[in-house]
C-alpha cells in the first residue's frame, strides 16, 4: 500500500508538483483514499509470473553471458566455496556441478579469477556430502509436493499458503508457551508482592 500511494503520488503530474515544490502529499487527493483494489492495479502493471515464464528464464538464463558472470562473481566472493556457488547461482542442481567446474576452471586458466585452494584441493568427501544433501533435499521437496497435491499453475501459491499457516499455528504454539509460562509468573509474582505489603 505504501508503494502504491507513493506510485500514485509520482506518476500523477500535478501530485509530483506540489511535491516537488514543497514536499508535501496531499492526503484527501484521490490518489491516496485507498479505494483502489491495489491487487488489480499491480496486476494490470505487471503480468503473472507462470511455470512456463520460469522454464523460458531457465532456457535463456543457462549457458548465457549473465550466467557466466553471476558463477565468476560468486566464485570470487565465496572465495571457491562450491557449496556455496551452487546454492548462490541461479537455476542450477547439482547436475549442473560439472558444467559450472568447467567454467570456473576455464576462468582460473585465463587468468580472470584467482585460484582460491578451497575450489582447486576441494576434497571428495566434501563433494560427495553436498550431493547426498542435494539429492536428500530434492526427494524432500517432491514428497512435500505430493503430500499437498501440487501439480499445476498455481503450485507456488498453494505452497505459499501452505506455509503460511504451518508459520501461524507455529506463532500461535509459541505466543500460547509464553502465556503459560510467564502469564502465571505474572500473577503470582502479584500476590507474593501484595503479601509482603499486608505484612
Amino acid at each position: 500500500q505504501i508503494l502504491g500511494k507513493a506510485y500514485a503520488v509520482l506518476s500523477d503530474a500535478e501530485q509530483r508538483a506540489v511535491y516537488d515544490e514543497q514536499g508535501r502529499v496531499d492526503e484527501d487527493g484521490e490518489a491516496l483514499r485507498g479505494e483502489r483494489d491495489w491487487q488489480e492495479y499491480w496486476r494490470l502493471l505487471f503480468k503473472k509470473i507462470t511455470v512456463k515464464d520460469i522454464e523460458d528464464f531457465e532456457k535463456s538464463y543457462k549457458d548465457s553471458e549473465e550466467e557466466l558472470a553471476d558463477i565468476k562473481a560468486a566464485y570470487v566472493d565465496f572465495e571457491g566455496d562450491m557449496d556455496r556457488i551452487m546454492e548462490s547461482v541461479l537455476c542450477v542442481d547439482y547436475t549442473d556441478e560439472p558444467r559450472i567446474r568447467k567454467i570456473i576452471e576455464k576462468a582460473i586458466d585465463s587468468g580472470e579469477v584467482p585460484s582460491y585452494k578451497g575450489f582447486v584441493k576441494e576434497s571428495k568427501q566434501k563433494m560427495l556430502a553436498r550431493k547426498r544433501r542435494v539429492e536428500k533435499e530434492a526427494r524432500e521437496a517432491e514428497k512435500t509436493k505430493d503430500e499437498l497435491g501440487l501439480g499445476g499453475e498455481d503450485d507456488l501459491k498453494a505452497l505459499i499458503q501452505s506455509r503460511n499457516k504451518d508459520r501461524k499455528k507455529e506463532m500461535d504454539d509459541f505466543l500460547a508457551q509464553l502465556e503459560a509460562k510467564y502469564g502465571n509468573n505474572a500473577k503470582k509474582g502479584g500476590k507474593k508482592t501484595a503479601a509482603k505489603k499486608g505484612k
